[in-house]
């Protein structure tokens, strides 16, 4: 099987430096049990398969997988799939704005100097259930009180955002997804500032207990 793809860096400042994407260009004729394999075999967070739209409307469509299974849609992968299918010859119907086809319908990505979108309505939000936010805070090692704020930010893949004390807390974690029991097909993004007047201004650090990725 020979099928062209990329890897690239989304959010990041040069190479080696953002969240890494491999993006399959040949996709067509794919199984959903070959893009799986795939996908293991890249071993990245996030693996996208490109593939033709199956509505006029849209420029391309992507099917999106974990190592944990297929996600209707992500933030970095939409942005990723965006640009190698601009790279790889991809012609928009409108020139400013590329759409994408994915598991929640269809995304508007602007072509400026960067290229961005506007995440899809949340399917949750509001405060995070006790139990299991401890059980949140036992997987990333940190006590119930470290834990300043807390909210559901569900657009597709199931975050919960949690809000530390500092940008130094985040970076100092260490979590144990063995301990992280129920809802395994929930992200945790976890946020902290840094003292007023830092470039950058707060440190983000996502995990995904459910394939161990960080």
């Amino acid at each position: 099987m020979k099928r062209r793809f990329q890897q690239v860096d989304v959010f990041g400042q040069g190479p080696f430096s953002g969240n890494p994407l491999a993006v399959v260009v040949d996709s067509e004729g794919l199984e959903t049990e070959e893009m799986e394999a795939i996908t293991r075999w890249m071993n990245l967070s996030e693996t996208a398969f490109l593939l033709s739209p199956s509505t006029d409307e849209a420029d391309y469509r992507v099917r999106i997988f974990t190592l944990a299974g297929e996600l209707p849609f992500a933030g970095h992968p939409t942005l990723g799939s965006c640009h190698v299918w601009l790279s790889s010859g991809g012609s928009p119907q409108r020139p400013d704005t590329v759409i994408q086809e994915c598991g929640v319908g269809l995304i508007p990505i602007r072509r400026a100097e960067r290229l961005a979108f506007a995440a899809p309505p949340l399917l949750r939000s509001g405060p995070v259930d006790p139990e299991y936010l401890h059980e949140v805070a036992r997987a990333l090692g940190v006590k119930d009180g470290e834990i300043v704020d807390s909210s559901w930010v569900d657009n597709g893949p199931g975050w919960v955002g949690l809000l530390l004390g500092d940008a130094d807390r985040v970076m100092s974690l260490e979590p144990d997804f063995s301990r992280f029991e129920t809802q395994t097909g929930l992200d945790i993004g976890v946020v902290g500032f840094y003292p007023d007047g830092s470039d950058p201004v707060y440190e983000v650090r996502p995990s995904s207990p459910p394939t161990g990725v960080e």
